[in-house]
């Protein structure tokens, strides 16, 4: 062998370094989570006995309840509260004269009527003995009646021209007439058009003249006045 030296390299197993960082880190940041105790990496559970956390506490409000609604109609035995006394008046009309309400509420109870309060502003109240559920089934049929012979007054419309002849005129007359005796009010309508804005003196004297042929069955409500292109003039019945 020659005098020659190789140097044959060295295998050596190395595992990898590791930093002694500890749980909270080295360096001002390590030291500020020490001194405050906690990891931010992990999550540690509670220390048994140490203080709960603290829970923010919640008002639970209770729904809102709307009053009930007013009684229609009169009270009637224990819903009258309030008076010790009332005036009474017995089952045949008659006046009783003042007694106590538990007086007149078993008096009510004996004959099987109701006790109702009629006049609930006097003092001291007026009650009467009937019964209650005929004289509701009365009131409403009563007041149904009066419904259905209520006339409701409608608003009938004419329509007229500042030219318009006598046939036609005539026609629209009698058509008003017509209304005036049923009850209605009529809307006098005479509408312009063209040229015909310049001699408002015309519309106005139709208008009149339909005053006057209705002046025995109608009175004037609204005197005629200019709404845009047409006049108007409304008429009520007598």
């Amino acid at each position: 062998m020659s005098g020659e030296r190789f140097d044959a390299p060295i295998l050596v197993d190395r595992k990898p370094r590791r930093h002694a960082r500890g749980a909270f880190g080295t360096g001002e940041k390590g030291r500020h989570r020490r001194e405050r105790g906690r990891d931010p990496r992990r999550s540690l559970p509670p220390i048994f006995g140490s203080s709960p956390p603290s829970e923010e506490i919640t008002t639970i409000r209770r729904p809102f309840r709307a009053p009930p609604p007013p009684k229609e109609g009169p009270r009637i035995n224990r819903e009258i509260r309030g008076v010790p006394q009332i005036q009474l008046i017995d089952e045949e009309g008659n006046n009783v004269g003042v007694v106590s309400f538990y007086d007149a509420l078993d008096r009510a109870e004996e004959v099987g009527l109701d006790l109702v309060e009629i006049a609930p502003n006097s003092a001291p109240p007026v009650c009467k003995l009937l019964d209650y559920g005929r004289f509701k089934y009365q009131s409403q049929k009563k007041a149904s009646e009066t419904r259905k012979n209520q006339k409701v007054v409608e608003i009938k419309e004419v329509k007229l021209r500042p030219g318009i002849d006598d046939h036609d005129y005539e026609t629209k007359l009698k058509q008003s007439r017509r209304f005036f005796e049923e009850g209605d009010k009529v809307k006098v309508t005479l509408r312009f058009r063209g040229r015909e804005m310049a001699h408002q003196d015309l519309g106005i004297q139709v208008l009149a003249r339909m005053r006057d042929d209705t002046a025995d069955v109608a009175k004037v409500e609204s005197d005629p006045r200019l709404e845009g292109k047409q006049m108007i003039m409304i008429l009520a019945p007598r």
